[in-house]
Order: structure tokens, then C-alpha cells, then sequence
């Protein structure tokens, strides 16, 4: 890769450059890539302190198209500010900054995007979202990419935030919206269910859920947290994960079901790179069909790699100094005084 000033490109950048259809294909060739054994993950790693704080960093290799890197981001009460730094494969420079919010969202709702296109019915014209959160329009935007929804049924617990997300959600999507009170009213005989909330105990059980439903489960990222029980993992005719490693480690509902990372049943789960590199659909004999989405490194450079590739090109992005040419140098230690 030749020689480049370093970007830094901004979440403003990040919005400009990618809409969420952009997404979805980005994030499907970097699945193929990872398929192919043309990238790796680094598995995430956390720590966790008082009032439910995190700290969390993620990272993948792309070594054939030039590119590693890493995202991280400390989650708080006030706020999180994540970000993607890519080096070159080649040499460790530094490619870009990338502000990560929008891209983080954008992953999120893409990687939902892409299990919703492969494993929910082609027909589906309904879609309830549980959870009215920072990440849900993004989800609500990947499901409509990619199914013919007219309808959406919002659920989230408080009724003012709740009724504001569907005043948006009629506003930039121009569907029809429905506010139940329940979420057993939300989930009802819907053909896809997306649940991104921050729940610490289950808040969908089987008897909620219709024969033939697909379910994004995206929220409860970290052991402390969960949004399904184990009745439903039980009616899973094909349960997916995006990193199946990370599901073993930080999926306190997939742990309890699966058992030890060294169980058998672990191999029911198929990685969402499996999926789309062997093209599995939807068959008579599922009956529930369950994405469960932690977030991996690969999905963050695929496209971290896309949206660099897009700045570079449209001439975007904010031109950083060199770290290297940068830094002051330091003394050597015969040089340093006494």
C-alpha cells in the first residue's frame, strides 16, 4: 500500500459516505472474507466497573487487502465515545481514525441486515422492534433493506420515548407504525422480531414468539445482561451468531443453553459467515430462526476498510502528521544525563 497521510474522518464523513443498503454489502464481503480465511477476528475483551460501566476493545485482520485494526470505546452512563483506528497490514502505519458511532450503528443494524435477508420469510410485511434506544433506528432501517415491511410495531417501556421513536420511525420510513402496550402485544404472530434493549433478565420467552418467526437478538453484549430466554433458544431450527467464540465467552443466554465452549451442541451454531458464504435460507422444518449479534472486529473493518477507501477517493476526511514524524525523539539511555 503506498505511502498516505493519515485521515481522520469524522462521524459527519462516516454518514456521508455510507448509507445502510452500502452497508450490508460491505459487511457481506467482509463475511465472505472471513469465510474464505482471508480475515480473522481478535475476540472482544472487556472490563466492567461501578453502575454497569464497560470498557471494551475489538479488533480483526484483513492481511490480502492491506488492512488491521481496532475499535474501541468506553461505555458509560454519560455517553461512549468509540473508535476505529486501521493500520496498514504491510508496514503498522496508521491509515485512519475513524469516528465510530454512526459506523458502529451501521455494523450493528448491517450485520441484522444480513441474517434478516438469508434466514426470515421473503414475504414478511410486519416487523416489531423491541427497544427505542440509540442503536433501534439503524435496526429498523437494516430490517426495511431488505424485506418488503409496510408495518412496524414499536415496543419500548417508557410510553413518551416510545411514542417519539414511531413519530420518527413514520417520518423517514413512510410505513404504517403501531405503539402495543406489551411487548407480548409487539411480538405477536410477527413474522421478524428485532430485540435491542438493555435488559438484565430474559424479556422474550417462547410462548411469545409464533411458529416461523426470525429474531435479531442484539442488545445483552456482556454476561451481566440478557433479552432471551432459554425456551426460545430450544425452538431454534438454525441459531446464528456473529462470532460464535465471542457468543461462548459473553452470551449468557447462548452459555446457559450450549453449555462450556468445549460442549457439542455448539456446533448447531452456525457463524454468520457460514451462513452467507453457503447461502442457507429459511426451510419448512424451522421453527424459530435467532441472529444473535455481539459484535466482532471483522463486521468494524469491513467497514472501517470501505469507508476509508470512499474518503480517499471523494478527497474526505481530515489529513492527520505522521505519528513517527510527529513524535519528539527520545535520547538514547547513554545519552541521558546521570
Amino acid at each position: 500500500m503506498e505511502d498516505r497521510t493519515p485521515l481522520w474522518i469524522s462521524e459527519a464523513d462516516v454518514v456521508s459516505l455510507m448509507g445502510m443498503d452500502e452497508a450490508i454489502k460491505a459487511l457481506e464481503a467482509g463475511l465472505l472474507a472471513e469465510a474464505r480465511g482471508e480475515a480473522q477476528n481478535m475476540v472482544k475483551t472487556h472490563a466492567e466497573w461501578g453502575g454497569g460501566h464497560t470498557l471494551h476493545a475489538i479488533g480483526a485482520v484483513f492481511p490480502d487487502a492491506g488492512f488491521v485494526g481496532t475499535k474501541t470505546w468506553a461505555h458509560t452512563e454519560g455517553g461512549a465515545t468509540p473508535l476505529l483506528i486501521l493500520f496498514d497490514s504491510h508496514n503498522g502505519s496508521l491509515r485512519a481514525i475513524i469516528e465510530a458511532f454512526a459506523l458502529g450503528q451501521m455494523r450493528t443494524g448491517g450485520a441484522s441486515g444480513v441474517a434478516t435477508r438469508w434466514l426470515a420469510a421473503e414475504d414478511a410485511e410486519e416487523f416489531s422492534i423491541i427497544g427505542t434506544g440509540k442503536q433501534a433506528m439503524t435496526q429498523v432501517a437494516a430490517v426495511l433493506a431488505v424485506r418488503p415491511i409496510r408495518r412496524v410495531r414499536v415496543f419500548g417501556r417508557d410510553p413518551q420515548r416510545r411514542a417519539q421513536f414511531a413519530a420518527r420511525v413514520r417520518k423517514e420510513f413512510a410505513v404504517e407504525v403501531a405503539e402495543p402496550a406489551t411487548i407480548e402485544d409487539a411480538i405477536r404472530n410477527a413474522p421478524i422480531v428485532t430485540v435491542v434493549t438493555r435488559a438484565t433478565e430474559p424479556i422474550i420467552a417462547g410462548a411469545m414468539v409464533a411458529l416461523g418467526t426470525h429474531i435479531n437478538a442484539v442488545g445483552a453484549i456482556v454476561p451481566s445482561r440478557a433479552e432471551i430466554a432459554q425456551d426460545v433458544l430450544a425452538r431454534g431450527g438454525c441459531v446464528v451468531a456473529d462470532s460464535v467464540p465471542q457468543a461462548q465467552k459473553l452470551s449468557r443466554e447462548m452459555i446457559q443453553f450450549f453449555g462450556r465452549p468445549d460442549d457439542s451442541r455448539w456446533k448447531d451454531v452456525w457463524p454468520l459467515s457460514r451462513l452467507v458464504a453457503e447461502g442457507r435460507k429459511r426451510t419448512r422444518a424451522d421453527d424459530v430462526t435467532l441472529f444473535k449479534a455481539l459484535g466482532m472486529g471483522i463486521s468494524d473493518l469491513a467497514l472501517g476498510i470501505e469507508l476509508y477507501r470512499k474518503a480517499v477517493a471523494a478527497g474526505v476526511g481530515r489529513p492527520m502528521p505522521h505519528p513517527e514524524k510527529a513524535a519528539p525523539r527520545l535520547r538514547s539511555a547513554q545519552a541521558a544525563p546521570a
